[in-house]
């Protein structure tokens, strides 16, 4: 599919933000799950309008481990219905953007004689789930086998494998193909513009307040639903939400953080992904091939604070390197680092306490406000697409959107 780039006129952008009219949507917030949002009420025939304060998917959604995946680990913890969803929407994006994801096979090396078929039953049952939308068979691998397709996996104890398929993609550009298949839907998308306030109306939200960071011109946006799709920072809008009525919104964000590390692919040369298992925190480890480069991540690490630049916690990059080592014939080290990137993942917040973030589900919650704000957090890359089908149908059943038929996102191809 083609279509005109996002407009750069950002001066004729503003002043369509300036028009007096009433919309029928306003997201806040343009990573994965806010692009999603607008896409599909712009398909479904909504006005719409996005605002971004930064650049689109500055945060967490150009900050992932570039993997469509169903999540090997959630079947671990079992929870079937999460990677059954995502490893349907995997194939969405496979087909929807075929220039910006593609599957991609992986090796899980056994070092002990229980890891090959303990591993690889589970992830049979990963292809069962996956069905018709499956990449490719589960195969139980010989040491030697192992080592042909992961040359660079340390061969010492080496008792087999397993190999299964997922995708990968470049999450930033998959971002701006979202927002460009949204504009060339009629969406008004304008990043480096601030929300700074939602209106309210007879005790309901009737709009936003916001400001363009460049020259600091403020605009007022009536809309009739506000979805707040802001990461990790949908507890801000929400809070003064609940102000307005003199009421205080419970935080509903476990933010955790994931470090990646980049090192070069003589590490672990081939067009194999490694994943390792388990890691001493009970996570997964992945080794992925990327752009000539190894990417190694990912990290669990709770934080408090939500900074827009974060950083590698204390250990969190020795810790990569150390487990990467237990698996590679020659253990990356420190200065082998080329490039680090961190994202901080939106996890909905438990009931009850304990456990880490590693142990929070990677489900998504929306949740309407008493005034009708429209809040969405968690879930994952793999999944936006469904969040926003479950963000629309929320709109509609508290009365804030006009129902105007089906999701049509499932088969819509993305440009860029």
């Amino acid at each position: 599919m083609t279509a005109a780039p996002l407009p750069t006129d950002r001066a004729a952008l503003l002043e369509r933000l300036a028009e007096p009219r009433k919309v029928d949507l306003v997201v806040v917030g343009g990573g994965a799950t806010g692009l999603g949002v607008a896409l599909d009420a712009a398909l479904r025939g909504h006005s719409v309008v996005l605002l971004e304060a930064e650049d689109f998917a500055k945060g967490t959604s150009s900050r992932a481990t570039k993997l469509v995946h169903g999540g090997v680990r959630y079947l671990a913890q079992g929870n079937v219905g999460l990677v059954r969803e995502a490893l349907h929407e995997r194939v969405h994006i496979l087909e929807n953007a075929p220039h910006l994801a593609q599957p991609l096979p992986f090796v899980m090396p056994a070092y002990r004689y229980w890891e090959t078929p303990f591993y690889g039953v589970g992830l049979k049952m990963y292809d069962l789930l996956a069905g018709r939308a499956g990449l490719g068979d589960t195969r139980f691998l010989s040491p030697r086998q192992t080592q042909r397709l992961l040359p660079g996996v340390q061969a010492r104890g080496l008792k087999g494998g397993v190999k299964y398929w997922d995708g990968q993609f470049d999450d930033a550009r998959l971002a701006l193909a979202i927002a460009r298949t949204a504009a060339a839907q009629g969406a008004l998308l304008v990043n480096y513009c601030r929300v700074t306030g939602v209106l309210h109306e007879a005790g309901k939200v009737a709009g936003v307040l916001c400001q363009d960071t460049e020259t600091g011109r403020e605009f007022e946006l009536q809309a009739g639903c506000v979805v707040n799709a802001t990461g990790v920072w949908v507890d801000a809008l929400r809070e003064d939400d609940a102000r307005a009525a003199g009421q205080q919104a419970q935080p509903m964000v476990a933010p955790s953080q994931g470090v990646h590390a980049v090192v070069d692919q003589d590490f672990s040369p081939g067009g194999h992904a490694l994943l390792v298992p388990s890691t001493a925190d009970g996570r997964v480890l992945f080794a992925v091939p990327w752009q000539g480069k190894l990417i190694l991540g990912t990290t669990d690490t709770p934080r408090q604070d939500v900074p827009l630049e974060p950083r590698p916690l204390a250990g969190e990059l020795e810790f990569i390197l150390r487990e990467a080592g237990h698996y590679l014939a020659r253990a990356p080290q420190r200065a082998d680092i080329r490039s680090v990137w961190v994202g901080l993942r939106p996890l909905v917040k438990p009931t009850h306490e304990g456990g880490g973030t590693a142990a929070i589900s990677r489900e998504h919650t929306v949740l309407v406000s008493p005034a009708g704000l429209v809040t969405v957090t968690g879930g994952k890359w793999t999944t936006y697409r469904a969040m926003a089908e479950d963000v629309l149908a929320r709109c509609v059943e508290a009365g804030r959107l006009p129902d105007r038929g089906p999701s049509r996102t499932a088969r819509q191809p993305l440009v860029g």
